[in-house]
C-alpha cells in the first residue's frame, strides 16, 4: 500500500521541455505541484533524471530549468537570423501560388461563360476546386 501512494505522489514527464515553454511557467508549474505534496521526476532516458523529491534534485532541476530556457532562446534566435538571411537573398517562405496570373485570367474568363465545367477546368489548368 505505501508503494501505491508513493507512485500516486510522484508526477513523471519525458523531457523538461515538455512540461513548460519558458522558465517562469516551468518553475511555478512543479512548484504548484510540489506544494501539493507532489514530487516531480524527469525522465531523460539516458540514466539521468531529476527528482524533485530530494535537495539535489531540486538544484538539478533549476540548472536544468535554466538550460532548457536558454536553448530555446537560442533556437528562436538562429530562427529569425536564417529567416533574414533568407528573405535577404530573395527568398520569401511558404509554398509557391499555384494560380499564376495567367491561369487567373483564363480561370475568370472561363468561368463567365455558362458551358464551363468546373472540374474539366481545374484539370486544365492543374489545380483543385478549392484552388479555384
Amino acid at each position: 500500500m505505501a508503494l501505491l501512494a508513493a507512485m500516486w505522489s510522484l508526477g513523471l514527464v519525458w523531457k523538461l521541455d515538455r512540461l513548460g515553454r519558458y522558465l517562469r511557467h516551468l518553475i511555478n508549474t512543479v512548484h504548484d505541484v510540489t506544494t501539493k505534496g507532489v514530487g516531480f521526476q524527469v525522465l531523460t532516458g539516458h540514466g539521468a533524471s531529476i527528482n524533485t523529491r530530494t535537495p539535489e534534485g531540486q538544484l538539478v532541476f533549476g540548472i536544468f530549468a535554466a538550460l532548457a530556457e536558454f536553448e530555446r532562446a537560442l533556437i528562436s534566435e538562429r530562427t529569425k537570423v536564417g529567416l533574414a538571411s533568407a528573405r535577404a537573398r530573395g527568398r520569401n517562405g511558404g509554398g509557391q501560388y499555384k494560380m499564376t496570373p495567367a491561369k487567373l485570367r483564363l480561370a475568370m474568363a472561363a468561368m463567365g461563360q455558362k458551358e464551363t465545367v468546373v472540374s474539366d477546368l481545374c484539370k486544365e489548368l492543374g489545380v483543385t476546386r478549392q484552388t479555384l
